[in-house]
């Protein structure tokens, strides 16, 4: 599972700072405005880290979906909690 996680975030952290790269090679933070046309007011520093996190979060949350979508159903039914309750019988009874 730590393999699975590193196989997923380390390529969306690469990709995230490449994209904050090219989205402020065209935009300058100092010309960023709120939706009600107030400017927001953050420093450059700021704004870079925040919009890398969150591009980075979104390309994460894809990259998790698509490697639990590559999973058979016996991987995915391996990562269960055995079932427990009344009605249900202890494991390894029959």
């Amino acid at each position: 599972m730590r393999r699975l996680a590193l196989c997923v975030l380390w390529p969306a952290f690469l990709t995230a700072g490449v994209l904050d790269a090219l989205v402020f090679a065209v935009l300058d933070p100092h010309d960023l405005r709120w939706f009600g046309g107030a400017p927001v007011g953050w420093t450059p520093l700021a704004v870079y880290s925040v919009t890398f996190l969150i591009f980075w979060a979104g390309i994460a949350a894809a990259a998790a979906m698509t490697a639990l979508l590559s999973f058979s159903d016996a991987e995915v039914n391996a990562f269960a909690p055995e079932p427990s309750g009344p009605g249900v019988p202890p494991a390894g009874v029959t």
